[in-house]
């Protein structure tokens, strides 16, 4: 098959734009989520006007789905993290064209997972985990449980990958197994979740005291990348917000940065404004961070 599959691809390798191309077959990686294709080809190009395309074909009675990426989304994916299958597939794919190793340099990046990429990532995870938490603590207090429970195995979910992380790790898509060895006390919150005879509300409630014990003591690795970019000085929540390194959490840098606050890691001051009883809020970073 895999001569008739090369006819789908050989002329393209020959086009400059063209960076790599990967083989995925569902059989040799069962648990590679191909959206019900049986094979997936994986072209890399560096234009970045053509961000993602997909075209599906039928060869020798398999269906194949060919994915056209950007160079700039794929580095994207890599630091955001919101498209697991393609990390899985970059990770697990046959290459079968790389120009001037450029494939083998994204492998090795994955595997060892620069400070800087590990960081960004981290607070990605930690934002995601805080919005989750905070909605599934507020459902619960109203008396929304499943959707509590719904938002807060979420908040376990991102946990989970913020864990994997910050020990060095790309999260896969069987996490849990990764969390399983890593951190146990995280781990065994999920098997909690699920297993315990305890009724729903008390679950849940047990769970929130539990993740709010780990969000406080994930605080300082998940804001690093946040904490290492924003300036000493006075700044706006505006000046946070037009950061570029931020663009990737900018959905839920508001909640981040009243978490610190409260937290301790920034302090804030008012300013006065031409209109009487209106000031306005600046924030300052704080020694100890």
């Amino acid at each position: 098959m895999e001569g008739t599959l090369r006819q789908l691809y050989q002329d393209r390798a020959g086009l400059e734009e063209t960076l790599a191309i990967m083989l995925i077959e569902k059989e040799m990686s069962p648990l590679s989520i191909t959206d019900g294709s049986e094979v997936v080809i994986l072209l890399i190009h560096n234009k970045p006007e053509e961000e993602w395309q997909v075209k599906h074909y039928e060869v020798d009675g398999k269906q194949v789905s060919f994915h056209f990426l950007s160079q700039c989304l794929m580095h994207q994916v890599l630091i955001a993290g919101n498209q697991r299958r393609l990390i899985d597939w970059l990770v697990n794919g046959k290459i079968v064209f790389d120009r001037n190793e450029f494939l083998m340099g994204i492998k090795d990046r994955i595997e060892s997972f620069p400070p800087k990429d590990r960081s960004k990532k981290m607070t990605i995870q930690f934002t995601k985990l805080l919005r989750r938490f905070e909605e599934g603590r507020t459902l619960f207090r109203h008396q929304h449980y499943f959707d509590a429970y719904s938002h807060m195995m979420h908040a376990l979910h991102h946990l989970a990958r913020l864990s994997v992380i910050h020990h060095g790790y790309y999260p896969e898509v069987t996490v849990w197994e990764q969390v399983r060895h890593i951190e146990p006390q995280t781990y065994k919150l999920y098997q909690e979740l699920l297993k315990s005879e305890e009724p729903l509300e008390k679950r849940i409630e047990l769970l929130i005291l539990a993740t709010e014990f780990a969000v406080h003591s994930k605080t300082s690795v998940g804001s690093q990348h946040f904490l290492s970019i924003i300036e000493e000085g006075p700044s706006t929540m505006a000046d946070y917000m037009e950061h570029p390194e931020v663009e990737d959490y900018r959905v839920d840098l508001e909640l981040l940065v009243q978490h610190l606050v409260e937290k301790g890691f920034l302090s804030t001051e008012e300013e006065k404004t031409k209109a009487e009883g209106i000031t306005k809020i600046t924030y300052f970073l704080e020694k100890i961070c």
